[in-house]
């Protein structure tokens, strides 16, 4: 009889053990959950770019990225894919207006392709100077023109100063138009660019971001154009031994994020982001500013002749581009707009 009261006590015992088992368990898979929920809670951002992580664009980003944090006390983040880890600028825009990329940095001269009106910015000589160039995309303009991809799924942030556009060729100075009869000239997929270009009396070449160093290297193209930081971060300098200032364009680049992402954001979370947006914008043009002369002393260190050919000329040849868009009157509306802007 004692043998059978011991053995229920050890099976009361087991069974008392195993409870509190089944209870820490229990416990332990209650938090674990609570944690998975937490975890849940947090947002992550892709935002993706083609440039190099020394750039004053992704740089800018960084900062971006710590104030979206830091705001959101660690609910919203921005994880960033740099040289073109995810796609050329094209493609970031295309998985932009799915879904599957939250956000990335593009030339408005891209834009235009997805946008039509875009193509505004990348008018030669549509913008004065420096002062005019901030006025308009600090100014209600701008703010429009932040909104006009929302039809097309994607929103604009920011603009982030991309500085003037100017030609840079492997054997020859561009003094004057005429220089640039019959040469191949790399441009982004933009049909303002290649319409610019053929003005000139050059041979428009449109060819990806990444794939310029080489065609230099292998005479695939003659030159190309682009802002002074660009020309040396890429280390074009290298193949292209001539660098003339003519600052043709003044073409922004844009801040985008997927309305398809945005309208998933909460409003607060909204403000988060776009607070810390423009803080980067201010960032990135201080940043900019010094990055423009680096780039041009450091250029002409490695051996680049720099020229700096009258405008003039340039600004005429070009000046039929203009009348071309009385036939799409948004656009010729806003030329109009951006010109009277600068003449206040």
């Amino acid at each position: 009889m004692r043998q059978h009261n011991k053995l229920n006590n050890n099976q009361k015992s087991y069974a008392h053990s195993g409870r509190l088992l089944l209870c820490s368990l229990a416990a332990l898979l209650l938090l674990f959950t609570s944690s998975c929920q937490e975890v849940s809670k947090t947002k992550e951002i892709k935002l993706s770019h083609s440039l190099e992580m020394s750039h004053p664009v992704h740089i800018a980003m960084e900062h971006l990225a710590k104030r979206v944090k830091e705001n959101s006390g660690g609910k919203l983040t921005v994880k960033i894919y740099p040289n073109g880890q995810l796609g050329s600028e094209r493609e970031s825009v295309e998985l932009l207006q799915i879904g599957s990329l939250g956000m990335t940095k593009v030339s408005t001269a891209v834009m235009e392709s997805f946008s039509p009106n875009f193509k505004v910015f990348s008018l030669p000589y549509i913008f004065k100077d420096k002062a005019h160039y901030y006025e308009v995309l600090d100014g209600q303009i701008g703010d429009d023109m932040l909104k006009e991809g929302e039809k097309y799924w994607l929103r604009g942030l920011t603009y982030y100063d991309a500085g003037s556009r100017s030609f840079y060729v492997a054997n020859k100075a561009i003094n004057t138009p005429a220089d640039l009869k019959g040469l191949k000239i790399r441009v982004q997929a933009s049909n303002t660019a290649i319409n610019m270009v053929k003005a000139f009396g050059g041979a428009a070449t449109p060819i990806s971001a990444g794939e310029i160093y080489t065609a230099l290297q292998q005479g695939v193209v003659d030159g190309a154009e682009n802002n002074s930081p660009t020309f040396y971060l890429s280390r074009h300098y290298e193949v292209a031994k001539h660098y003339s200032l003519n600052e043709h364009t003044m073409v922004p680049d844009i801040l985008l994020i997927s309305t398809v992402v945005w309208d998933k954001l909460s409003p607060q979370e909204q403000q988060w982001l776009q607070e810390a947006a423009d803080e980067s914008a201010v960032v990135q043009r201080e940043l900019w500013h010094k990055a423009e002369q680096e780039a041009l002393d450091s250029v002409k260190a490695a051996g680049v002749k720099i020229n700096i050919p009258d405008k003039a000329p340039f600004a005429k040849m070009v000046e039929p581009l203009y009348e071309s868009y009385k036939s799409e009157p948004e656009v010729y509306s806003l030329i109009h707009k951006i010109q009277d802007a600068g003449n206040k």
